[in-house]
């Protein structure tokens, strides 16, 4: 049965249609459903602010510089850069707001600190509970953007029990929204003697 005529079905016929039995592996997204990016940004930034005597409006500081990720991915894709790490680009961007927001005088170490407060993003309050448990019946896995490091150091951090963590940098592909890499590529990265 096609996807399409699953989807065009009424939800009881839809979840019969559907073999649960079948799913072996739940793949999540991360920035935004398992971790708390906004708010892990602004924390560490006013901290951080606070300590420097400066006075930013973090929330926007945080807002600008994940608006930021989707025009950069999208010169990737279209070839005006060449394929590179999520951390790259978001070092790109931060170099604009720290130009944007008048932050002057850091040295390198520093800005690499700063770009790298994607490494130690706080998981939501339920995330950790909630993949542990689904960890019992499934391979949990990620299905991000973010590069391997950057997700190996957040689930070291935040305690995310990943059995796998599948990135862009895998594929050397950023996904748009509302489109996924195929079934068959994430089963064969997350168990490759079953795909």
């Amino acid at each position: 049965m096609r996807r399409r005529e699953i989807l065009a079905m009424p939800g009881a016929r839809m979840a019969a249609a559907i073999s649960p039995p079948a799913v072996k592996a739940l793949a999540f997204d991360v920035f935004g459903t398992v971790v708390d990016w906004r708010g892990s940004i602004i924390r560490e930034g006013a901290a951080w602010g606070k300590a420097e005597g400066l006075r930013i409006d973090w929330a926007r500081f945080a807002d600008r510089w994940r608006s930021g990720y989707g025009p950069a991915m999208d010169k990737v894709r279209s070839g005006k850069l060449p394929w590179m790490k999520i951390d790259a680009l978001h070092r790109m961007i931060l170099e604009e707001l720290l130009e944007e927001f008048h932050i002057t005088g850091l040295t390198e170490q520093e800005k690499e600190h700063w770009n790298r407060v994607w490494h130690r993003l706080t998981p939501w309050p339920d995330a950790v509970a909630g993949l542990t448990r689904l960890k019992k019946k499934y391979v949990v896995c990620t299905l991000s953007n973010g590069n391997v490091s950057l997700l190996v150091e957040m689930a070291k951090r935040g305690g995310l029990p990943w059995d796998a963590v599948l990135s862009a940098e895998l594929f050397r592909r950023y996904s748009r929204i509302g489109k996924s890499i195929s079934a068959r590529r994430i089963c064969s990265a997350v168990n490759p003697r079953k795909s």
